[in-house]
């Protein structure tokens, strides 16, 4: 049975102040939200709107002559299974919000947070666990749909896992992933964010012997250790209160296959510790079960963390570090491969203009790809997406030009730093973007561009040059 679709949330509070702060951030998030001073109202709302609900924000303690939130929250769960909770819970009730997590709530927070830090650290945390269900909620449907999606990424790999580049440096790692598709080890897939890490984890997948076989991802960073463990190793029926069926984790799921662990130098030692054991074991056991399961999973894990700094500081294992990096594959960042920036905006913008009608196909003006390839890109390829997206969707003219792109990419009057490398790759950065600016802005004359950097125009050859800004 396919998951409920809620909309709002609901948050029921005894104390005022409370439910407006949340309320008011909530809704600059863009969500519908409706009060109430006790768990009663929530109820009765809900009974009668089951449908507009996406999340419940519930208070453990609602005063002497009203239901408390642990009844509150069995109703629901007997109900609504699908529906997450947060549970709000006051100083000195941690046992009890525990208590909570066990009869379904997604998670609690403390309110002392909101009470001492107001909206800036209280509702950062509501951000964080808003997050965390979404994703907890969109890793559940691809959980239940694994079959059907893996016949059609099969049928349709080279529309959605396409890796577009002309950069010499992406034919090289290709031939890494190619080499290494078929071995039955731990790859280390290591990058800055958004440079494709996914891209590649699929490429080794689906371009080796397991292609015919699953292909799981989860994304560590999104999930609690409570929560991780769950997506990992499932749950027997009765294991705890709300299991009412056994359920498989992501470990059984790719059996046979692929399970690509996201962001896995996030994760905490006991679960590196898991993970490890799997690995070099390939057997483990449900939460709440006794009967060993084995299983045959190749793990791919990525990572933008420093992880021999996180070893040295005692947040990753060690152990699993030497198990991961059988073979490392290390994806350079978008501003080091500039060739592929225009190759990369005709592949965004014919995907967003099929995807959406109503968007006009546009080219993008001389200057635009200038002032895209002068941009450091922290976000890498993520980011260079969304940026032609948004440029085409406020373009007026049937060429896309550098005022239609957005505001941190045109820099105004900021170089952009890139976003790592040590001090001389970023002075080399800030340099290679000050005079690819100044030749946009002098219509490619190198003498004007000289004279608007103050430097003669020897120096100025020179640096295009050192920079390999200057044709042959």
């Amino acid at each position: 049975m396919a998951a409920k679709k809620y909309k709002s949330v609901l948050i029921a509070d005894d104390q005022q102040e409370l439910r407006d702060l949340l309320s008011e951030k909530l809704r600059a998030l863009g969500k519908e939200v409706v009060s109430f001073s006790n768990g009663r109202r929530l109820l009765l709302h809900l009974q009668d709107n089951p449908e507009d609900v996406e999340l419940i924000v519930l208070d453990l303690d609602f005063g002497a002559g009203e239901p408390g939130g642990i009844e509150i929250l069995r109703d629901i769960k007997e109900s609504w299974s699908d529906l997450p909770v947060i549970i709000l819970t006051g100083k000195g009730s941690i046992d009890a919000a525990v208590e909570a997590v066990q009869y379904g709530a997604a998670d609690f927070i403390e309110k002392d947070l909101y009470v001492e830090d107001k909206l800036e650290i209280g509702m950062e945390k509501v951000e964080r666990m808003l997050a965390v269900l979404r994703e907890n909620a969109r890793l559940k449907a691809e959980n239940e749909t694994l079959g059907r999606e893996n016949s059609y990424y099969r049928t349709e790999l080279g529309q959605r896992y396409q890796i577009v580049s002309g950069s010499p440096l992406i034919q090289d790692l290709l031939e890494q992933v190619e080499q290494v598709a078929s071995i039955p080890r731990p790859v280390l897939i290591r990058g800055e964010r958004g440079t494709g890490k996914e891209l590649i984890a699929a490429a080794l997948h689906y371009g080796g012997d397991r292609s015919d076989r699953a292909f799981v991802k989860l994304n560590c960073a999104a999930l609690s250790d409570t929560l991780l463990e769950s997506e990992l190793f499932g749950h027997e029926k009765g294991a705890f209160t709300g299991a009412a069926e056994m359920r498989q984790g992501r470990f059984e799921s790719a059996d046979g296959g692929t399970l690509f662990l996201d962001e896995i130098g996030n994760t905490s030692l006991d679960f590196q510790k898991n993970v490890l054991r799997v690995i070099e074991y390939q057997e483990f056991e449900r939460t709440g079960g006794s009967q060993t399961i084995h299983v045959d999973v190749r793990v791919v894990a990525a990572t933008n963390a420093d992880l021999e700094r996180e070893i040295e500081e005692g947040r990753f294992r060690a152990d699993l570090y030497d198990r991961l990096r059988f073979s490392v594959i290390q994806l350079p960042p978008l501003r080091e491969r500039l060739e592929d920036i225009q190759p990369l905006v005709d592949y965004f913008t014919g995907q967003i203009c099929d995807e959406v009608p109503s968007i006009e196909r546009r080219v993008f003006s001389a200057g635009a790809l200038a002032t895209l390839q002068s941009y450091a890109w922290p976000g890498n390829v993520r980011e260079l997406k969304f940026a032609v997206e948004r440029a085409l969707c406020v373009a007026g003219k049937p060429e896309v030009g550098a005022e239609d792109l957005p505001h941190e990419v045109r820099g105004e009057g900021r170089v952009s730093l890139p976003g790592s490398g040590n001090f001389d790759e970023q002075v080399d950065g800030v340099e290679r973007g000050l005079l690819m600016r100044a030749m946009q802005g002098a219509g490619n004359s190198q003498k004007e561009a000289a004279e608007q950097l103050g430097l003669t125009y020897d120096r100025f050859r020179h640096l295009l040059r050192k920079h390999q800004l200057l044709s042959k």
